[in-house]
């Protein structure tokens, strides 16, 4: 009978492990944010609506780990980071840039890449919290959602920081104004008498695309330019994706005045395949392009890009990421910086076809 009484014990246990914050926030019909709330005992919340949370934490079997969350208060002075793809320029100087933040605020970084996988993303996400990170800076990967990490936060309280990507309105977000970014690039374009362009690179269902796709819809908006976004070319973001690209679009016919490219590292590639099919970029078709990193302006001809300033998104995510550590009730922050348009000659020399 003891043996048996032992073994349901343990069954409960098992069952009530797996209740997360995520299940009491739907059973109570709040945001994960409000159920977290309530958890810490925020003042901000109504008393109606923490009643109704604690209800449905009671009836679910929900236990708060509250020695994990005591430990991650202790400290570890740790943080954890991972991107996609260090190979990319722009990851690069963001990863430098948050390394040198934290290592300003006396913190060491550890670094993982994901290579745009969620499962081995999620791996990585559970090894730094074994290692007993203090908090996590994270560019997700593709198809990342919400309940996996959500699961990983609640059994460790180390909070995640969305990064540059973003897929839940839940976490913490730093990144680009990338619908400020499009809309200025398509102004830019359709001030000088370009009447075609197509988006080449960047990964499909990623934040980042989206919402540049969206900037330049509303910029070309009225201005008789011929924007299609479903004729745009998905791809990796990096060089390959660019020439993949730019050839898929070329070979069905398609010769648009402008080219814009995803991200600089896109525009490489874009450049290369042109000139393998003897287009010369900013001559035959202007090409535009987004994040200006350094060797944007040292191409020929020099590159027009959107900088979107990793450094000052590396600093400010480092900012909040630090903010939320210490203090784990605040309501969930979205930070955006403002991009600068950098007009250069692969636009600017470029003169409608006649």
């Amino acid at each position: 009978m003891v043996e048996i009484l032992h073994q349901k014990g343990e069954e409960v246990e098992r069952n009530m492990s797996r209740v997360t914050l995520e299940d009491v926030s739907r059973a109570a019909g709040v945001s994960r944010s409000t159920a977290s709330l309530v958890l810490r005992g925020s003042s901000r919340i109504p008393e109606a609506t923490s009643d109704r949370v604690r209800l449905a934490m009671a009836e679910l079997g929900y236990v708060y780990n509250r020695h994990a969350a005591n430990m991650r208060r202790s400290g570890s002075m740790t943080l954890g980071l991972i991107v996609t793809d260090i190979r990319n320029p722009y990851f690069a100087g963001l990863t430098m840039t948050i390394e040198e933040a934290a290592h300003d605020a006396g913190y060491t970084l550890f670094v993982g890449y994901s290579r745009d996988d969620v499962e081995r993303q999620y791996q990585q996400l559970e090894t730094m919290v074994q290692q007993q990170v203090d908090g996590i800076f994270l560019l997700p990967a593709t198809g990342s959602e919400l309940n996996p990490i959500c699961g990983i936060i609640d059994r460790s309280s180390v909070p995640v920081l969305q990064l540059a990507r973003y897929f839940s309105e839940e976490l913490d977000y730093v990144g680009p104004d990338n619908i400020a970014a499009g809309r200025q690039l398509a102004r830019h374009l359709s001030s000088l008498g370009v009447t075609s362009a197509v988006l080449i690179g960047g990964p499909e269902h990623s934040s980042a695309r989206t919402e540049r796709i969206k900037g330049l819809e509303s910029g070309f908006s009225g201005s008789g330019v011929t924007f299609d976004a479903s004729r745009s070319a998905a791809t990796t973001n990096n060089a390959a994706g660019g020439s993949e690209g730019v050839a898929r679009v070329l070979d069905q016919g398609i010769w648009p005045d402008c080219i814009i490219a995803y991200s600089d590292a896109v525009a490489l590639g874009i450049y290369a395949e042109l000139r393998r099919r003897n287009l010369e970029p900013g001559r035959d078709v202007s090409v535009a392009s987004f994040d200006d990193i350094a060797m944007a302006e040292l191409l020929l001809p020099p590159l027009t890009s959107v900088s979107t300033y990793p450094e000052l998104i590396g600093r400010k995510a480092t900012e909040k990421l630090l903010d939320r550590i210490r203090d784990s009730s605040l309501e969930p922050q979205r930070s955006l910086i403002e991009p600068t348009l950098k007009v250069r000659a692969s636009t600017a020399q470029w003169r409608p076809r006649t």
